[in-house]
């Protein structure tokens, strides 16, 4: 929230998602002489402020420098792009360790280089678009005033309701695991194969988006999350299953992760554009926080299957509700 509302205020969202980088690329450094507990978390919290911070507006840089009507196209190239560095991030690392066994400190010493090039990237290239129509600057009321306004309000309560019911990665692949030879050799590779399903689908689900709605394609994607928790949740399963688990979070994540930025954008006057995204990034934060917490103790109580099927059952509920809060909601974005 901060890091949307410091880039309406100054209307220069670059240099905010620029300090957000430069934290995360910092904080790569000091995992360097990290020792302990309590070190090792506080520069793990100063990489995810760094996230925070930034996201929200390098979406509304994004927003800015695109054509209204290919939105989610845009972000879906953005979603692509990161997804590439993220999924070959794991296999570099898999390298460096197998041609120097044990060398963790080459890890963070060759990723944060990676990020440092990245800011310069940043800081030299990309255009210092401003956001506000004008040179009018925003106020905390105005901003807040427009997060709660009628426009947000449902899209935001859709995508908190979802987010409550979507558990994490993590958790899905340890029920793979859990149940399965195949996912438990290959387990550190799991994330791998869904960035690759993510990153093939987010421009085709982008440009989808924008042609037959964004918010149609949001609960859309949550049907194919549904389709996980059920196949994850089988008793038994091999390499085929497994693999089209991960093939259809892929397809969860590209029709949501960069289509929620794009329906929000154009909820919002373009004055207060960074702080409206930021509002939806931390309401489905905060929803998948408090799903993980109650999916984690569900396991704990019944195991993964059972806590699966609920979440599932719970799920196709949440859907038709969802999908009735965003009716009409691409309609009011040209309205806007």
């Amino acid at each position: 929230m901060a890091g949307g509302y410091a880039g309406d205020r100054g209307g220069h969202p670059k240099w905010v998602a620029v300090l957000g980088y430069g934290a995360s690329a910092l904080s790569r450094l000091a995992m360097l002489p990290a020792a302990g507990f309590a070190a090792i978390t506080a520069v793990i919290t100063a990489d995810r402020l760094g996230k925070g911070l930034r996201t929200a507006p390098r979406d509304a840089l994004i927003a800015e420098s695109s054509d209204p009507s290919m939105l989610g196209r845009s972000f879906g190239v953005h979603r692509t792009l990161d997804t590439i560095g993220a999924a070959i991030g794991p296999l570099v690392a898999f390298a460096l360790l197998a041609a120097v066994p044990g060398s963790y400190e080459s890890i963070w010493v060759v990723s944060a280089a990676f990020a440092f090039v990245g800011v310069a990237v940043l800081v030299l290239f990309v255009p210092n678009l401003r956001t506000a129509a004008g040179t009018a600057r925003v106020g905390l009321r105005r901003a807040m005033r427009e997060i709660s306004g009628r426009k947000l309000r449902r899209p935001l309560i859709a995508a908190g309701i979802l987010g409550l019911l979507t558990v994490g990665d993590g958790f899905l692949y340890l029920s793979l695991q859990d149940r399965d030879g195949f996912a438990a050799v290959y387990f550190p590779l799991l994330y791998v194969g869904t960035n690759i399903a993510y990153l093939a689908l987010a421009i085709p689900m982008g440009r989808l988006a924008d042609r037959v709605g964004r918010g149609k394609v949001l609960v859309a994607g949550h049907g194919a999350l549904f389709a996980c928790y059920l196949l994850a949740a089988l008793p038994a399963g091999g390499a085929a299953l497994t693999i089209v688990v991960l093939l259809l979070l892929g397809v969860f994540y590209a029709t949501t992760d960069g289509v929620l930025p794009a329906l929000i954008s154009k909820l919002v006057p373009a004055e207060t554009r960074g702080s409206g995204i930021a509002a939806a990034q931390t309401v489905v934060a905060l929803a998948r926080f408090t799903s993980s917490v109650c999916f984690g103790l569900l396991w704990a109580v019944q195991g993964p299957g059972r806590s699966l099927l609920l979440f599932g059952a719970l799920l196709a509920a949440a859907v038709p509700v969802a999908a009735w809060l965003l009716r009409g909601i691409d309609r009011a974005e040209v309205a806007a």
